[in-house]
Parts: C-alpha cells; structure tokens; sequence
C-alpha cells in the first residue's frame, strides 16, 4: 500500500480530452509497430515450417489485437460523467485490461495445440540467416515499444498501457525463447521448436495473470492510499482534532476518498464547510490522481476515547 501511495506522486494532472488523446496517440503507434513484427514473423514462420516462431508471431498479433480493444475501451471511458454514471466511466478501461487477459488465455490454448501436433510429426523448420535476422530485428522493436509504452503509460496513470506494456514484454522473452529453440535446432534438435512454443505459452500466461491481478484490485475497490498517510495530511489542517475511518477506492488516475474527521463542539457551521474545503484542497494536493474527497464532520464529544478519558478523570 505504502507502494502505492509513493507512485501516486509521478501522476500528472491530466484533463480527461488530454489523457484521451495521449492514450490513443500511443495505442495507435503500437498498434502499428506490433502488427508490422506480427506480420514479418508470421511470415518467415510459415516460409520456414517453425511452430515457435509461428506462434511467437500470434502472440505480436494479439498484442496489436489489445491495442484495439484499449481504443475502443478508451473511447468509452472517456466520456464525461453524467446522470448513470456519476462517478464517471474510467473503469470500463480497466474492464478493456480484462480483455486483454482473456485474449491471451485463448491464444495459450491454440499455442498448446499446435505444439503438441507438431511434435507428433517431428517436421523440423528450415532455419537460416534470414530467419534469424528478422527475429533479432522484431526483437529490437519489440523492446523499444515495452519501454516506450510502459512508461507512458506510468507517466499518465493508464492501466490499459501498462497492462499492454506487459504482454509487449513477454513478447520479448518469447522472441529470445524462439532464438535458443533456432540454435538448437540447427544443433540438431527439431524438437525444441515445439518445447520453444510452450515455454512462450508460460510467458504469456504470467501476462495475462499479471493483468488479471491489477485490474481485479481495482474493480474490487482495494484500498489505493495508506490510511495513515491520509490522517497524517489531514491532522496538518488548523482545526483537525482527529482522523479516522478513511477509505480510499478507485483506480490510481481516479481515487476517491471518504474520511471523518473530529472537530471541537462549538465549531461554527461555516469554520466547519471551510476547514471540510481546506482538507479536501489538501488531500488532492498531497495525492496525485485523487478526483474526489468526502469529508464527514462530527463533534469531538462524539468520539468514544474522549468519553472513557472523561470517566477515567
């Protein structure tokens, strides 16, 4: 948690027009590099009868594939709060990350079974130099677009380039997994080109749990912001008695935050809505991505610890 709140910080404060068109600006770019490798590998894969690279290629599909199911979800998460939808869209883009996972689960079945079929006939694929230049060649663009990516995505707070940014990365050790599996076949090992496939079908299953794993924290309201660290800020502001029951829910570009806070009995009314307005201030100044706070204000008599102090005395 602790993790989480110190990320928070490096969030810039986008609109939602800016966030939109710097989310789609680098889906789009991906999208294009993604499918170019797809196609070069899917292309010398089938010229060379190699079941890895064939399926390294699919995997480079799928991640131009995510990418379009990123746009459209960013389309829809995009659109501006309204009468249904009081707290806004954001998390249909987490919804669009969970796409993303089963696409890669349904690409591990079709890997397995082509393997398997073609380790029942032991064809071995006719590696050459091309072969190995077009692998190294795809596996520069693949890891330029996983540093690319990831840190965009960071940089702005998107789940859905993050959660892209991961399949991009075991696209490059599936791409590494196809070279050892084309080195030994040239030792005279055919069978490693099928072994090579299942170890991509590994990679790209730790993906899609990795994906799963973050969008299910946020679509189960797991807290995002340590309590503590909230109390602390909040007892800063003049007035505070004490802090307690804070929660804090949402994605990392969208947090909400609901707390109480303590004040002195004969607290006016109005000092009372302007120390409310001056910790909200506070908690968005001190947490980047927060989007609302609500501020529950009750009467230092209420609390329990101040009763048992009083009987004690």
């Amino acid at each position: 948690m602790a993790d989480a709140h110190k990320h928070n910080h490096i969030f810039p404060r986008l609109d939602n027009s800016a966030y939109s068109r710097e989310v789609k600006k680098t889906l789009t770019f991906v999208l294009a590099l993604n499918w170019l490798v797809s196609v070069a590998k899917l292309i010398v894969g089938y010229l060379i009868g190699s079941t890895s690279l064939i399926a390294d290629g699919y995997h480079s599909f799928a991640d131009g594939a995510s990418n379009i199911v990123g746009l459209i979800g960013m389309k829809i998460a995009c659109q501006p709060k309204d009468k249904d939808h009081p707290y806004g869209h954001k998390k249909y883009e987490t919804f669009a990350s969970l796409l993303i996972a089963f696409l890669l689960f349904i690409l591990c079945f079709h890997i397995v079974h082509d393997s398997f079929e073609r380790l029942h006939t032991s064809r071995a694929p006719h590696v050459n130099l091309f072969s190995f230049g077009v692998l190294f060649a795809t596996l520069i663009v693949n890891i330029c677009v996983m540093l690319y990516e990831y840190r965009k995505g960071k940089a702005i707070g998107s789940d859905v380039l993050v959660s892209d940014s991961l399949h991009t990365r075991s696209d490059i050790l599936t791409s590494l997994s196809v070279i050892f599996a084309f080195v030994g076949i040239k030792l005279g090992f055919p069978v490693l080109d099928s072994l090579a496939a299942l170890v991509i079908v590994v990679f790209i299953g730790f993906a899609a749990i990795n994906i799963l794993k973050e969008t299910s924290s946020t679509l189960c309201d797991t807290a995002v912001i340590d309590p503590g660290e909230v109390e602390k800020k909040v007892l800063e502001v003049e007035g505070v008695k004490k802090c307690h029951h804070v929660r804090t829910r949402g994605r990392k570009d969208d947090i909400y935050v609901d707390l109480h806070v303590l004040m002195d009995d004969k607290t006016p009314l109005f000092r009372a809505h302007d120390v409310s307005s001056k910790i909200e201030k506070k908690v968005k100044d001190s947490f980047g991505g927060v989007s609302d706070v609500i501020v529950h204000i009750e009467p230092l008599s209420s609390d329990g610890d101040q009763h048992d102090e009083g009987r004690q005395q």
